[in-house]
């Protein structure tokens, strides 16, 4: 088997990343050497691989559904917003700056020409481009060359005709790597149908050649009602509807964008177990600007006993547990966000009574004395909440390292993703390195501060910081002895593989990834130039 598979989809959220991880899940249970790729990716949840190199969190979910090591050639480009018009820009793992949207996509004329005369990042927006695609495009010829199978994941939707003309992670890398293409609607939202046709249609000729078939996703109900309106859009088309994917709930997979999780009011969909103990734990993340990795606290969410929400209300603070602020790429911006809502004088009110905090790498920075930042927002000295007594200067070059250590006793890994560096001026230790020494972090009463990401994927770590939290609220709250986070996210991932399995046309994808499109399929009018 060699070959390669684009996942499109009709909009952004369309599930675009599942329907890629199940279909590595399937493949690689079936003996199969695959590896996900997405060229461009536009995410403040990321990750770092074994070798320091930055990539899209996405793809390393996807990756261990694919049973292989995550690597930049995974995730080329990483666009790390930093605002409404800027982004920064990570290149094969490695940020090399930052680029306004106009200079990064390049500014177009009335008819949708790149324009590259323009002062700035927008100058040379087109020679910029073609380069990035000759990136993008290599990375996936060596994981070709290395795999069986590599299942590539678009962006947003293939019928953004407004970006098409420098698109290097949609049609753009399907025309020149020349990749079948499925894609993915979401029938929960409604309108399925003309998404689909409307997607197509809006695709010129020579993209619409490579438009293998679709992928109906969270489907409730008699898939028999469905039938009628899948054999018009086959009439219509000339493609087959290559799958019709149930609704799935509590699906923990790590999503890309932390905004419609914060705005539902919960950690995915699903619920606390019952208690191990005799009480619950309510934990209250703060959803602050450009919150990064809020997957931090999925293991937290998986304790039976713990209710974690976010909520950016003080008076919804008031019954919570634990307080945590999570990472955030706009550590000043989230400093002032915190004082405009009255959440820095709730935040500091909890610690003068002892109850518990958490801050995680910009939430870690956002509890120190003050933050000296020319780098990020340029703002210069800014004083922090002063509950830490830590000082963070942020640097040019970003942190990227995969730390193992000891807090309360137990092993802990994780991951580190900062421009921030913390002056610790006292306090007690929170973290070990591995021979031993005060590693990235400090405690002081009841507030707890590190910029290890992921360190409560940890089981031992993650039980035993619960206890010292359950003690400090006064709840008789006991962890579970036997929640396996590791062991949770797999079983995520065969059910992922499950969905494939049960509910896709698998023969059909076998061929698409084998042989490519198949030659001849109809053009569907209008198409763009």
């Amino acid at each position: 088997m060699s070959g390669a598979l684009l996942v499109a989809g009709t909009t952004s959220d369309a599930g675009k990343s599942v329907v890629t991880a199940g279909i590595c899940r399937w493949l690689a249970r079936r003996g199969v050497k695959v590896a996900p790729f997405k060229a461009q990716n536009m995410s403040l949840n990321s990750y770092v691989t074994r070798d320091g190199a930055e990539i899209g969190r996405a793809q390393a979910m996807q990756a261990a559904a694919a049973r292989v090591e995550p690597s930049a050639l995974m995730n080329p480009v990483l666009l790390k917003p930093g605002g409404d018009r800027t982004s920064q820009v990570v290149l094969l793992g490695r940020a090399v700056g930052e680029m306004s949207a106009r200079g990064y996509f390049g500014r177009t004329d009335g008819e949708g020409r790149t324009d590259g005369a323009h002062t700035g990042d927008e100058t040379h927006a087109g020679d910029g481009r073609r380069a990035l695609l000759e990136t993008v495009t290599d990375c996936l010829a060596t994981l070709r060359a290395t795999h069986d199978a590599v299942i590539c994941e678009g962006a947003g939707s293939p019928a953004e005709i407004n970006l098409r003309r420098t698109d290097i992670v949609n049609m753009g890398l399907a025309r020149a790597a020349r990749v079948p293409v499925v894609v993915v609607g979401d029938i929960d939202r409604g309108g399925v149908f003309a998404s689909f046709f409307g997607t197509t249609a809006l695709l010129a000729a020579e993209d619409q050649e490579l438009v293998a078939g679709y992928l109906v996703n969270k489907f409730r109900g008699d898939v028999s009602l469905l039938r009628p309106g899948l054999d018009t859009l086959e009439r219509l088309t000339g493609r087959p509807t290559l799958g019709v994917l149930p609704y799935a709930h509590g699906l923990g997979i790590d999503e890309e964008d932390g905004l419609r999780l914060s705005l539902r009011g919960t950690v995915r969909e699903s619920a606390s177990g019952a208690p191990y103990g005799a009480d619950v734990l309510r934990v209250a993340v703060l959803p602050v600007p450009l919150m990064s990795n809020f997957t931090d606290v999925d293991a937290l969410a998986a304790e039976p006993g713990v209710a974690v929400r976010f909520t950016d209300r003080p008076e919804e603070l008031a019954d919570a547990d634990l307080v945590v602020l999570p990472g955030t790429r706009g550590t000043v911006r989230a400093l002032a966000w915190l004082r405009e809502r009255g959440l820095a004088a709730a935040v500091c009110a909890r610690a003068a009574e002892g109850r518990p905090v958490l801050g995680v790498c910009g939430g870690y920075q956002l509890l120190g004395e003050r933050i000296e930042d020319d780098v990020e927002s340029r703002a210069g000295v800014v004083p922090g909440l002063g509950l830490l007594p830590v000082r963070v200067r942020f640097a040019a070059a970003k942190t990227l390292a995969r730390p193992v250590g000891t807090a309360l006793g137990e092993r802990v890994e994780g991951y580190e993703i900062h421009h921030g560096v913390a002056e610790v001026l006292g306090g007690e230790p929170f973290l070990a390195d591995a021979e031993g020494r005060p590693a990235d972090g400090c405690r002081s009463g009841a507030v707890w501060g590190t910029h290890w990401h992921g360190s409560l994927e940890s089981d031992g770590f993650r039980r035993a910081f619960l206890r010292r939290v359950a003690a400090d609220a006064g709840r008789a709250f006991v962890p579970a002895p036997d929640t396996e986070f590791a062991a949770l996210r797999e079983e995520q991932l065969e059910r992922l593989g499950d969905l494939i399995e049960e509910h896709a046309d698998t023969d059909a994808l076998l061929r698409l990834i084998e042989r490519g499109a198949p030659p001849g399929l109809p053009f569907v009018p209008p198409g763009v130039p």
